[in-house]
C-alpha cells in the first residue's frame, strides 16, 4: 500500500508540483485547497505525511497546526510547513523547528525530498517520547520608545530602519520573481 501524503495548499500549481516531484508509485497524494478541507482529511484518512501551507482560506495553516498539536495521535504524523514568507511562521512558532520541517517556497525536487526526510526524522524522534513538549509561542515584542539624545541620531536611526526594510522588501520581491518564473516554466511545460 502506498503512503498517503496530504498536500494542503490553496494554489493548484503547488499541489500539482508536489505530486509530480514525488517518486512514482511510492505515494498516494491527497490534496486539499483550504485548511478546513485539509483538517477533515487528516481526521478521516490515515496519512503518512502532511505538507501544510501556512496561509490558507477557511482555516489558516496556523490553526490547522494548533489542532494537530493538540491531539497526541495527530502530532506523531510527520509535518512539513510550506511558506514563501518564513517570518510569518517564525512570528507564531519560534525557531529552531524541532517537531516539523519548514520548506521555503518556491522549492525544487531536491529541497522537497530533503524536507520530507527531515520531517520524518523529526517525527520519529518525537515518537520516541510519549509526548512532545508543547509549542511555546514567542511573545511579540512591542517597540520601546527611546527619546533621542540628538535630533540627528534619530534621523540616522530612521534611515537605517528604512534601509533595512528596503533590503527585506527587495528579498521578498526577488523571491516572488523566482516563484513567477517557476510558474511560467511550469505552465509552458504543460502547454507543450
Amino acid at each position: 500500500m502506498a503512503n498517503k501524503i496530504l498536500v494542503i495548499d490553496d494554489t493548484t500549481v503547488v499541489r500539482v508540483k508536489v505530486r509530480e516531484m514525488l517518486p512514482q508509485g511510492n505515494f498516494e497524494v491527497l490534496e486539499a485547497k483550504d485548511g478546513l478541507e485539509g483538517y477533515n482529511l487528516i481526521l478521516n484518512e490515515k496519512v503518512s505525511l502532511i505538507m501544510l501551507d501556512f496561509i490558507l482560506p477557511k482555516m489558516s495553516g496556523w490553526e490547522v497546526f494548533q489542532k494537530i498539536q493538540s491531539q497526541s495521535e495527530l502530532k506523531k504524523i510527520p509535518l512539513v510547513i510550506m511558506s514563501g514568507r518564513k517570518e510569518e511562521v517564525t512570528e507564531k512558532i519560534p525557531e529552531p523547528f524541532e517537531y516539523f520541517e519548514f520548506l521555503n517556497k518556491p522549492f525544487d525536487k531536491r529541497q522537497l525530498i530533503s524536507a520530507i526526510k527531515s520531517a520524518m526524522d523529526k517525527a520519529s524522534k518525537k515518537g520516541n517520547t510519549d509526548t512532545a513538549p508543547p509549542i511555546v509561542i514567542a511573545p511579540k515584542q512591542e517597540p520601546v520608545a527611546v527619546k533621542p539624545v540628538m535630533e540627528t541620531s534619530s534621523s540616522a536611526a530612521d534611515i537605517d530602519a528604512l534601509n533595512a526594510k528596503i533590503v527585506k522588501m527587495q528579498a521578498e520581491i526577488d523571491n516572488l520573481k523566482k516563484q513567477l518564473t517557476q510558474v511560467v516554466t511550469f505552465i509552458k511545460q504543460k502547454i507543450k
